[in-house]
Parts: C-alpha cells; structure tokens; sequence
C-alpha cells in the first residue's frame, strides 16, 4: 500500500505598516500586526509546544516573510506591543465590570484572561524574541521555514525585468538566511504566481521546489497526467508543487467551515459597537476605531437581515466540539483525495499539498489554531491513513520526475493577476516600472560607489522594493484603509524620485537620508548592487 502525504503549509504575510510617531503610541495600521502576534504567531507556538510536549509527531510548512520578521524583531514595535497588549487588558477589566451580571460576562473575562495570558507568554515565555523559537521548531524538524520574495511582489509583472525578480529573491533568501540561519531547499512565490523564465531564477540561486497554482500544472504542455497529486519538473530540474485548488476554501469558502452559526462572529467587535466613552482605555488620541478582539457574538444565519436581527451569545464549548467534527471532515475530504490519486499512480505515493493564509488560523476564524491542533493531532493517530510530511523531504526523485513547462498563472482569485490591475489600482503598475527601470540602471551606471552616494543607492533600492509590494494594491482592491496605502505607496516612491533627483544634481540633504533610514528600517544589510544585471 502507497504512502499517502498531506502538506501544510500556513503562509503568514505583512504589509510594511510601521508607525515610529512615539514610543506609546500605536495606530489603526498598527493593529494588523498586533492582531497577527495575538490571535496567529503566538497561539502557534504555543500549539506547537504543547504538541511537542505530548510527543505528537506533526510536520507542517511555514512561510515568514521578511516583513514579518523584520517588525517581530524591531524593539520598538515590540515595546508599542506591549503597551497595546496592557490596553487591551485595561478594556478587558472595564468590560468586566461593565458586563458585571450580563451574559456576556463569561466572554468578557475569557477574552481578558487570553490577553493577560499573551503578554505573559510574549515578555516571560518567549523573551519578546518569538523567532528564535520559530527557529527551535525548525531544527527540531517540526516546521520547515520556506523562504519568499523581500516584499511579497507579484512577479509576473516583472517577467521581464530579470534583475528586478533577482533583487525580491536574492533579498528574500538573505532575509532568511539573516533570521533562521539559513535558507532552505523550497521558495514560496507570493500568491503562487508562475510565469516563463521563472525556473531560471529560482535555480541560480539554488532552489530546488516551489509551489504553484493547480492551473500551472493542469494546462500545462505536456502535462502530467497525475494532476497535483505528484510533483513535477521543470526543464532544469526545479521540482513544482501543485497546491489543491479547494483549500482554503474549505475553511473560508461560501459554506466553508468557518461560517458555521456555532463559531465566533469576528465581524462584530465592541471597537465599533460601543459607545466611544466606553472606550477610553482603548482608544488613542485621534478616538480612531479598531478592532479590541472583544468579541461576544456567534455567527448568524445566512442571508439575514442584519441590522434587524438579535446576535446570539458566543458560547466557546459548542465551538469547541464543532472544530473537531470540521478537523475531522477536513481529514477524510483529502484522505478521499488521495486515495482516488493513488489509483492513477499505480503504486506510487500520492501528495497533497494544501496552503493555508495564516490569518484564518485565529484572525479571521477565532477558533482556526483549535482546529489546526485537532487536525494535527487526529493525523497523528494510528488508524489515520494519511501521513503529514514536508516538501523538502519528497524530493528523492528530484532529478526522475517528469517535465512539464508550467502554465503562467497565479494563486489569486482570477487567477491571472486580475486583482493587481484594476479599476482601484491599476496606475500603480506604472510607477513601479518606471522606478524599478530606473534603479537598474543606477545600479549599471554607478555600480563602484562608496560612502555617501552607497548610503542613497542602498536607500533607493529598499524603498524600490517596499512600492513593489503586491500588498499595496491587493489592499486597494479589496478597500482597506486605502487613504493610508495610497500615502504609503506614494512615500515609497516619491523617497526613490528624491534619490534619483539628488544623484542626477549631486546634492542631498543628509538629513533627509537619516531620517528616513531610521524611518524605514528593514533590510539593514541592503546592498543597491543586488539589481546589477548578472554577468
């Protein structure tokens, strides 16, 4: 009997929001992150501890982008984190006594007690330092830590760019390499994006997997004809993946796990449906609404009148049984799978590989770390007839597998990169190429610099990278906080414009550059040389 593998991989992504006003305070922008550490990256590794000390044996996929990593490592996004975590709880305690005979009580303090929790597990637990401990997982072999572009670009539309896709990837596996020792067998293309020449890049620096859109694989040339169920190659021997195209929306989907009526409504939060004068210890100066993780409510009934209906009481046991029928449902849907590929293999083990945002696995879904933990768990049992298993470790026939070319196309919801260039943000695209043909041919022109000018190529280049975020106009097409991501996008590349200028008149304000280098801290180690056209 074949071996039948399921992969997990959760992908965690960051746009590039860091607010450095005052030492205290903490932003609407700021929010995204903190929420990231309280409801996903935390519970993770404590999941991940409380497996390992049951001696669970699980194996699962994670992907950290540089973004992630550079604000999870900055002390001060730390200290504001902090602080964020105590208002949170100074909430938690007003809500308590507010609810004080309610029926909500029981949630109030649950909420509460999660929170004190956290900042006990990020000060004491974890030292503030939760990569390290991403780290341990990774040598112990629990988790495989797979590298990804400096700042989650989406590549197909700089196809032709060569040195621009050199520059998101040689930034990425530095990245890795800076935060987790080194930089893996496998390369995470942001949204599964596949375009032509693709394979070249990633194998000159090394790479021996990625992971693709079900499409690349199924309307390939030459396709195979084991579908996703077994990996493929390239004409150069880069190993492809193809991910399941019905995960996530198992989860997240129109009758995807998480909208069950049982589970938590994380819509419906008290930082906007409180009066803001019972909001005092929460809110900033600026009286701007965010999310509290206050959270009271359970889902409602589909296609229901919302602003006339009464919201029932969340009640976390009820949750607590349904995560594990839905665990259990997951398993069988991709055991079934698997067993019907195992037919077309004739004898050869078959492979899923499902991926996974990290934002479902307790932002956007509150109970996703819970189900992840059942699914973990109920896998690890004997009678389980799949086995969890890593991508790097099926690659023993690397250089065996057949070879296809891969169909251009992307993991996004069109799948072609619709989404990046629409009505809401398609004039990006042009600045971003303007910008990055530009800084190549700095880099060209100017490739010996040392000292002032290597400072300015150095900032160039990051803030070059920072504008090719796909995160800027996803952000725009699914409007959120667009006032913010336009001004964003707009510092990015008018810093890049000020640089080019200076260059071109020889002068510049050091100033100016001082302060934007502590402003924009990432990639410390940054060299502009990275967009050279290779030799």
């Amino acid at each position: 009997m074949s071996k039948k593998n399921l992969v997990l991989i959760i992908e965690a992504n960051q746009v590039f929001f860091r607010n450095i006003c005052e030492e205290t305070d903490f932003t609407v922008q700021n929010e995204i992150l903190f929420t990231g550490i309280t409801d996903t990256y935390i519970p993770l590794l404590n999941l991940f501890g409380k497996l390992e000390k049951s001696q669970v044996k699980f194996k699962v996929g994670l992907v950290m982008p540089p973004v992630l990593c550079t604000l999870l490592n900055d002390p001060q996004i730390q200290k504001q984190y902090i602080d964020w975590l105590d208002r949170c709880i100074a909430l938690g305690k007003s809500e308590v006594k507010r609810l004080a005979g309610s029926q909500f009580l029981e949630n109030a303090r649950d909420t509460l007690e999660k929170y004190e929790k956290t900042k006990l597990d990020f000060t004491e637990v974890y030292n503030q330092n939760l990569l390290c401990k991403f780290k341990y997982y990774k040598e112990k072999g629990f988790v495989e830590l797979i590298a990804t572009t400096a700042t989650r670009a989406y590549l197909p539309y700089f196809q032709d760019l060569h040195e621009a896709l050199n520059a998101q990837v040689e930034t990425g596996l530095y990245a890795q390499r800076t935060f987790f020792g080194e930089s893996g067998e496998g390369f995470f293309l942001p949204f599964c994006a596949w375009a032509e020449g693709f394979d070249s890049v990633l194998r000159s620096y090394g790479m021996n997997y990625t992971v693709v859109d079900a499409r690349a694989l199924l309307f390939a040339e030459k396709r195979n004809g084991t579908g996703i169920f077994s990996p493929v190659r390239c004409g150069n021997s880069l190993v492809l993946f193809g991910k399941d195209p019905h995960t996530p929306d198992d989860i997240c989907g129109k009758n995807g796990y998480m909208h069950n009526e049982v589970y938590c409504n994380c819509a419906k939060d008290i930082g906007f449906e409180l009066d803001s004068k019972e909001l005092e210890s929460f809110l900033e100066k600026d009286k701007a609404r965010t999310s509290t993780g206050y959270k009271y409510w359970a889902n409602t009934e589909k296609d229901i009148d919302y602003e006339n209906c009464d919201f029932k009481r969340y009640i976390r046991k009820d949750a607590e049984e349904q995560v594990k029928k839905d665990a259990q449902d997951f398993i069988h849907k991709k055991a079934d799978k698997l067993k019907s590929a195992e037919e077309l293999l004739k004898g050869e083990d078959p492979s899923l590989v499902c991926v996974i945002p990290a934002e479902l696995m307790g932002q956007t879904w509150r109970e996703g770390i819970l189900w992840l933990e059942e699914v973990l768990t109920q896998i690890s049992l004997p009678e389980c007839s799949v086995t969890l298993e890593q991508c790097k470790n099926l690659l023993e026939k690397q250089f065996e597998l057949p070879k296809i070319k891969p169909y251009p196309c992307s993991g996004d919801e069109s799948g072609y990169g619709e989404d990046f260039i629409d009505g809401t943000n398609s004039y990006m695209i042009r600045y971003i190429r303007k910008a990055t043909e530009r800084m190549i041919d700095l880099t060209e022109r100017l490739s010996s610099e040392t000292s002032l000018k290597e400072r300015l190529l150095n900032l160039a280049a990051k803030e070059v990278l920072l504008a090719q975020s796909g995160e800027w106009p996803l952000m725009l097409h699914e409007n959120k906080l667009p006032d913010y991501v336009k001004k964003c996008f707009k510092k990015h590349v008018l810093s890049f414009t000020i640089v080019f200028d200076a260059l071109a008149s020889n002068s510049v304000s050091t100033e100016w550059l001082t302060n934007l280098e502590k402003e924009d801290l990432i990639f410390p180690w940054m060299n502009y040389r990275i967009f050279s056209r290779k030799k």
